[in-house]
């Protein structure tokens, strides 16, 4: 193990060099306030809630089989990531932008890139819950409305796939600015990347609890009715 340790030290060294020249090269072509924006985009404080809305939302039956995977997914996406930061502790780079301030003690240190994980964990599960937004589209679309001007018979495989690649564009962009912005060393990205497109799979895979989110969201509209 021992033998190991002045790989990892250059693995590091090597890592920490190519993440100053990234944030060196590229931060001067982003504004400061683009790179903030995209970091509140991708922010659990922002992302959850907006999922707990969209449960609430006329899209919510049809897109329960997407929904129930990223609430539940979310929670382990946060759980995950906590963990290894703690476990591996690395500082953040010594330019990290100064608007930073941890919500939690974790917060503070660098790897893996929660930013990163969380937006290309909900990236692969838009793009494996494509049958499940057709399947929304089509409904939308029986009911009439915009939807039904702006999708043309058929056209819903096209929108579907135009809504992954956008969501993957989105995901790309916040990932890389985890280091134009000094937030992130470059290994922290790649690993956060990784993680979430696991954290996708493992979601779309095993966190499928539609049918227990109906009744509850049925059981509640019940209530609030009577």
């Amino acid at each position: 193990m021992a033998a190991g340790l002045p790989l990892l030290r250059r693995v590091i060294a090597v890592d920490a060099a190519i993440s100053r020249f990234l944030h060196t090269l590229f931060h001067p072509y982003f504004p400061t306030a683009l790179l903030l924006f995209l970091e509140i985009s991708a922010d659990f404080r922002f992302s959850f809630p907006i999922c707990l809305a969209l449960l609430f939302s006329p899209l919510s039956p049809a897109l329960l089989p997407l929904f129930s995977p990223l609430l539940f997914g979310l929670l382990l996406d946060l759980a995950v990531v906590g963990l290894t930061k703690a476990i591996f502790r690395r500082q953040r780079p010594p330019y990290n932008h100064s608007s930073m301030s941890a919500v939690v003690a974790v917060d503070k240190f660098s790897f893996p890139s929660g930013h990163s994980t969380r937006v290309f964990f909900v990236a692969s599960l838009v793009s494996l819950s494509g049958t499940a937004i057709e399947a929304a589209l089509l409904e939308l679309k029986a009911g009439g409305g915009l939807a039904e001007q702006w999708i043309v018979g058929g056209d819903e495989g096209r929108v579907v796939e135009i809504v992954a690649i956008g969501v993957f564009a989105w995901a790309a962009i916040t990932a890389s600015s985890r280091v134009f912005l000094g937030r992130h060393f470059f290994l922290d990205v790649v690993a956060g990347v990784c993680l979430g497109v696991l954290e996708g799979l493992v979601a779309f895979r095993f966190l499928r609890f539609e049918n227990f989110l109906s009744t509850l969201l049925y059981q509640k509209v019940v209530e609030v009715a009577n």
